[in-house]
């Protein structure tokens, strides 16, 4: 899997790092400061419906 960090994640020192990977029918997510852990995987349409949610809801609008 190709992980990036997520734009969504805190900046500075990385503390509150999300990191993503995508497929064509799944997004992965898990945290960065224990990347051998536990990975979350959710359909990419759940996933862009929870982005668009969270941007309508917090007034934050990103590309």
């Amino acid at each position: 899997m190709n992980w990036r960090k997520s734009t969504y994640s805190g900046g500075g020192e990385g503390n509150t790092c999300v990191e993503i990977a995508e497929s064509d029918t799944h997004i992965a997510i898990r945290d960065s400061k224990a990347p051998t852990r536990a990975t979350l995987t959710v359909p990419a349409p759940s996933f862009a419906a929870f982005i668009e949610g969270i941007k309508r809801h917090s007034g934050v609008v990103r590309p």
